[in-house]
């Protein structure tokens, strides 16, 4: 059987072509080595090694790792063999009898300026890498995310959801960490939601899916990592792209990706502006009981006109000290400035439908933000063995102000405001010690240490305070202290990962208003073990245990509420814990011909489960009594949580590529009693239920060339009905539709997009309110739609980089190296 992979990032690609038949009882030797760059002898990452044996003409090979490392198993022989790396000269090497073990030293690449414009900057598909701990989703020529943004981005990854409020979930579970390049970043800011909106999906490479992070990565999550890869130059000489995209809703944007490279430099920049119009809707009716019967209804209607300006500038320098050594500095900047309003029409109905009262309010909020971030990283490639080590610097600052006037039928009531300040500084020590040949142990420690600070004003009509102040300001701080270590081997077919970090926690909260000050530290321990096992060339399994947590962030923690609505509000809980999990998963994954199958069942136990719950306050609202919904973060019983998850890829030709998702995940949480005292003394009782309940969610794309060499995306997504504690929400179906043309002899690309085709990408749920006695005290239900149908085009102008669409048949095998990699 033949196979090609093409599996390129950013500027390097390899193919794999066929592999032996593993049902063959040939006995197979290890060819190892190391491929470098000749002038400036660093590692080549993805260069390809190919073998051709001399009698049976069968190709395979593998490609080399992050130090330019290679393993391949190879069955005994008489090969040719060559290594290949796009942009540079193809080397031929001497045909070898191989029958043992063999070591072939360090082979040296040179470039080559005839085939540097023929780099291809944007793979031709997408495509799926496993690792021990992770899977990586190249984002590749996904047409459907043109003019897209990273919620875009993750929203196609297989296991990701995004709803439409934009909060991301991982299997279901929306306790995931987002990190940026391996770090916590300035471009996911004071509020990761709007700040994925805001970030480009044509500055993303790639998108590593980490269910089982090794001691490494940081504990928090308790769903597991979703790592963004941003794209960096690493070609030598000037190139770039420049994009533009205009749509519907209103939609302007233009972006740059330049990269020059020397020897002794590589300098690369990402620059972009976008305005956007954000049109969205949500509608919501009340039915509300006194004793078990109907008292009133309440309906609001809620229409959002958000206006969006965004700047981002980003630029790197990456000096190579040395052969073995280079530092790399990065400064990002991002500008936002928002023109939000909010229109509610609120009517109030008594128990016969008869209409008693109305009101509407609106809320008109700008923001102006800032973020910078400034980042250093040396690293330094000890010896040729795979000796490492990396140091990172970073640090952050973000800023929002945020005024806001309320109207009420007409007239100013509220004039509100609210400024944040954050600073974050970080800093990471990495080091890798390669033992024997198929061995390596890492250490590290990080530094992650967060400062805040956010006065929220509330105002009547004339500048007053209320009789009950509203405002607040809080000083919040967060350290976090992490070391690790972890030790990985591989034996013939089978690896393992064995890690363990310590994380140490200082929280402090001073709510200033009220003088109050709470503090919490913890240390805790978090083991992780990861196994993998080859059966054969072609199908391996995975099976990894960790050890994560969630801690609250400083908004579920700040006790006093929002004023976007003044029927529902939020408030955050100063006692809040953090929530501990211990997550099981077992994976396997196999290639059948043009098939590409993987399956994961996985199993999660979490303490003190922080969920938001929902309670009814009477509060005199403009003279009348109204039923307000107030929300509010607590800790719950222990939660389960397992499932399972197909993906799928079907290549049944070079013109026609299928790919489908399936994940099934089951809940379970036990009942719960919160008893709340309201600001008037009254205590109110909410019972919440037992969970036991399940949901669903699948996938399916399909990528076809039409004539005149046209091509058509067509990406479906549902996700199936869930109950919680407090609500049942409804199924959602998604399409989005893609149709892209080459031009210019490829030097530019044109693609018309249409996100959510059919307008149905909206969340419509019911959420029932009981008293303590177990009667029905309110039902509420909703539909929300933050975003509506998008319609866009997008032009690509690509500049020295030519759009290559094949490469010849470069072999194939798994011998990428990186069994260990973090």
């Amino acid at each position: 059987m033949k196979k090609i992979l093409f599996l390129l990032l950013l500027f390097s690609i390899s193919t794999f072509a066929q592999r032996p038949d593993s049902r063959e009882n040939t006995s197979k030797i290890t060819l190892t080595g190391k491929v470098i760059e000749t002038s400036t002898k660093q590692p080549l990452e993805y260069a390809t090694l190919v073998l051709t044996h001399v009698k049976t003409k069968r190709v395979l090979g593998g490609v080399t790792d992050l130090q330019g490392n290679f393993s391949i198993e190879a069955p005994k022989g008489v090969y040719d063999m060559k290594v290949e790396f796009i942009g540079f000269k193809t080397k031929p090497l001497p045909q070898k009898n191989l029958a043992e073990n063999t070591n072939l030293g360090t082979i040296a690449l040179s470039e080559d300026a005839e085939k540097l414009d023929e780099v291809e900057i944007i793979a031709e598909k997408s495509t799926v890498e496993i690792r021990l701990d992770k899977k990586i989703y190249n984002v590749g020529k996904d047409m459907t995310l043109k003019g897209g943004n990273a919620s875009d981005v993750l929203d196609n990854v297989p296991s990701v959801n995004v709803d439409a409020e934009g909060a991301v979930s991982l299997r279901g579970n929306e306790n995931v960490r987002i990190l940026i390049d391996g770090k916590p970043s300035a471009l996911v800011g004071l509020s990761g939601t709007d700040a994925l909106r805001n970030l480009p999906a044509d500055a993303i490479e790639k998108v590593e899916v980490i269910t089982s992070p090794s001691a490494r990565y940081d504990a928090e999550g308790t769903a597991g990592i979703l790592n963004i890869i941003l794209r960096k130059g690493k070609i030598t000489g000037f190139n770039g792209s420049v994009n533009t995209t205009i749509g519907h809703p209103e939609q302007y944007a233009i972006g740059t990706n330049l990269n020059f490279r020397t020897k002794k430099i590589n300098l690369f920049s990402n620059l972009g502006y976008r305005y956007r119009k954000g049109p969205g809707n949500s509608e919501s009716f009340f039915t509300n009981f006194e004793n078990g019967i109907i008292d009133n209804y309440r309906k609001e209607d809620r229409i959002f006109d958000r206006k969006s300006n965004n700047y981002n500038a980003s630029i790197g320098l990456e000096y190579y000290l040395n052969q073995k050594s280079s530092i790399t500095g990065t400064f990002f900047y991002r500008k936002s400035e928002d023109d939000d309003v909010a229109t509610n029409y609120t009517e109030f109905f008594d128990a016969n439908r008869t209409l008693t009262g109305n009101q509407t309010r609106i809320e008109n909020e700008k923001e102006d933000g800032t973020d910078t971030q400034y980042s250093i990283n040396y690293t330094n490639n000890i010896d040729d063995k795979g000796q490492k080590l990396t140091v990172d610097l970073q640090y952050s600052d973000s800023k929002q102000n945020e005024p806001a006037l309320i109207t009420v039928d007409g007239d100013l009531s509220e004039q509100n405001s609210q400024i944040t300040n954050s600073t974050s500084k970080l800093l990471q020590l990495d080091y890798v010690l390669p033992i024997g040949k198929n061995s390596q142990l890492e250490l590290g420690h990080k530094a992650d240490l967060q400062d805040l600070h956010s006065d929220f004003k509330v105002r009547d009509g004339n500048g007053d305070p209320f009789d009950r102040d509203l405002s607040n300001a809080i000083d919040f701080r967060q350290d976090i202290y992490a070391f690790y270590a972890q030790f990985g081997s591989k034996i013939n077919k089978f690896s393992y990962l064995f890690g363990l970090r310590s994380e140490i926690t200082e929280i402090d909260l001073y709510l200033i208003n009220e003088d109050l000050f709470n503090e919490k530290n913890y240390t805790k321990w978090f083991p992780t073990i990861n196994f993998g096992y080859e059966l054969n060339d072609n199908d391996n399994f995975t099976l990894g245990y960790a050890k994560r947590l969630r801690r609250p962030r400083h908004w579920f923690l700040n006790p006093f509420e929002s004023r976007s609505s003044a029927t529902n509000v939020f408030r955050g809980n100063p006692d809040l814990n953090p929530t501990y999990t211990s997550s099981y998963d077992l994976g396997y994954n196999t290639r059948i011909s043009k098939f590409n199958l993987g399956a994961s069942l996985y199993y999660q136990y979490s303490t003190d489960v922080i969920q938001r719950v929902s309670i009814l306050e009477e509060r005199n609202i403009n003279g009348i009594e109204t039923d307000v919904t107030v929300s509010q973060p607590l800790n719950l019983n222990d939660e389960q949580r397992y499932g399972f998850e197909f993906t799928s890829n079907f290549n049944p030709s070079k013109k026609v590529r299928l790919s489908a998702s399936f994940n099934y995940f089951k809940f379970k949480t036990d009942a719960f009693t919160y008893v709340y005292t309201a600001p008037d003394g009254q205590q109110v009782t909410t019972p919440l239920n037992e969970v036991n309940e399940s949901s669903w969610f699948a996938r399916f794309n399909s990528r076809i060339t039409l004539p005149a060499k046209i091509e058509w995306q067509t990406r479906v997504m549902y996700r199936g009905p869930q109950d919680d504690a407090q609500s049942s929400r409804k199924g959602m179906f998604i399409t989005n539709l893609a149709f892209s043309k080459d031009l210019f002899k490829d030097k530019a690309t044109l693609v018309l997009n249409v996100s959510d085709l059919f307008n149905t990408r909206k969340r419509e749920n019911t959420t029932y309110l009981y008293e303590d006695n177990g009667d029905l005290k309110s039902i509420n239900d909703g539909i929300f739609q933050w975003r509506e149908r998008q319609i866009s085009l997008n032009f690509t102008y690509r500049f020295n980089q030519k759009k290559k669409q094949e490469r010849p048949n470069s072999g194939g095998g798994d011998g990428n190296g990186e069994e260990f990699s973090g």
